[in-house]
């Protein structure tokens, strides 16, 4: 199915906003009243803190009520959105399937999103979703901040993620009363709400502005990396950026590890171990995870948590430290991405206790890492 979109590249780079030409004003339905949420939350208390290695499937950080924070979610479904849709006025979804297409009906018209791309449906924009089968995905929710291209800096003008490629919806319409009730559900403050009208809130006719929904495709990433020696930060990754109000550090950022050229000379080329000042929660949409090839699956996750170590697994560190290093095409077949965050994650009762998915043997991947020390060693005299 083809939706007419057209190009972010033009829009402008600071004011954000939208008029838009509705048949009738969105102000038009009931009180909205508490419904009930399942497994949504923003209670990052629910749980002792966990500084485990681990694969968890939701969790989050900060407040939308002081509009500084954001959230992981995981979804599932399998049944469209009849006569519903959804409001988030708590902050920006950024939706990454993995499994099944999306048709999602906004304000400003249709997105069809496909396993391998992303979208963001920005806070306040009413959507729907229309599914085909089953569907699986993540989503990265950020309150108080816009999700962003990030600074180039040396790279200068081209690079990353280029505008051009980002699509906004066309206008799309229907004048559609619904005696029976048209529900709508608003996200705010971390609870779920619902109100009653008796039309589609998709009755916008036409619209102008540069505050929209939109979406990317991951193939269209102009990948960067070392070609001499040593291992790049993953920053040269990014696709989008949620700032914070500290510069240089995010909020979040979406990171994705595509497919790619691997050169660099006397260099161990995987992911080195590490510590840092930032949370990782890593996904994978299709493929085998090039620093993790068994066990980690797509759909799957896996939080590393402020200062706590990580890196490839046994089997990956002994086959790079092996390896002829010869030109080699990396991560065929593959996407695996990073929602990267400098706040200090929790991992809800859900993610740890009753979603049954946590991988509580996680860590014996890097059990079997062996010591190649030689004090004896010394440099070839080439």
């Amino acid at each position: 199915m083809s939706l007419p979109q057209k190009t972010l590249a033009a829009q402008e780079l600071y004011l954000k906003d939208s008029w838009l030409y509705r048949i009738l004003p969105s102000v038009r339905h009931k009180p909205f009243a508490p419904v009930e949420q399942g497994a949504l939350t923003h209670n990052w208390d629910e749980a002792e803190p966990e500084p485990n290695q681990g694969l968890h499937t939701l969790c989050g950080a900060g407040d939308a009520r002081s509009r500084n924070g954001l959230a992981i979610h995981v979804y599932t479904c399998n049944t469209s959105m009849i006569d519903r849709c959804f409001n988030n006025s708590d902050g920006d979804f950024l939706i990454v399937p993995q499994l099944g297409v999306l048709l999602i009906t906004t304000e400003f018209g249709k997105m069809m999103v496909e396993p391998n791309e992303t979208c963001v449906v920005q806070q306040g924009m009413r959507f729907s979703v229309e599914v085909f089968g089953e569907t699986r995905g993540y989503i990265l929710e950020v309150f108080g901040a816009h999700f962003e291209l990030p600074d180039l800096g040396p790279i200068g003008a081209n690079g990353l993620a280029n505008p051009r490629d980002f699509l906004v919806p066309t206008a799309w319409y229907e004048d559609r009363k619904v005696p029976s009730g048209y529900t709508v559900i608003n996200k705010y403050q971390g609870k779920m709400f619902a109100a009653q009208q008796d039309f589609s809130p998709f009755n916008v006719v036409a619209w102008h502005g540069n505050y929209t929904p939109y979406k990317y495709n991951l193939t269209n990433f102009m990948v960067i990396n070392c070609v001499e020696f040593d291992h790049a930060d993953p920053s040269i990754f990014t696709v989008l950026t949620a700032k914070s109000t500290r510069p240089g550090v995010a909020i979040a950022d979406f990171v994705i590890f595509p497919p790619r050229w691997g050169v660099a000379n006397n260099t161990f080329r995987p992911p080195y171990y590490h510590r840092n000042c930032m949370s990782e929660f890593m996904g994978l949409i299709k493929g085998h995870y090039e620093a993790k090839a068994e066990g980690f699956q797509p759909g799957g996750g896996s939080l590393h948590s402020i200062m706590t170590p990580h890196g490839p697994d046994a089997d990956c560190f002994e086959k790079a430290s092996q390896a002829d290093l010869k030109p080699e095409r990396v991560a065929d077949g593959t996407m695996a991405f990073m929602f990267e965050s400098s706040f200090s994650m929790a991992v809800t009762k859900w993610g740890l206790d009753t979603c049954k998915r946590l991988d509580k043997n996680y860590y014996k991947c890097w059990e079997p890492i062996k010591s190649h020390f030689n004090p004896n060693w010394k440099p070839s005299s080439k």
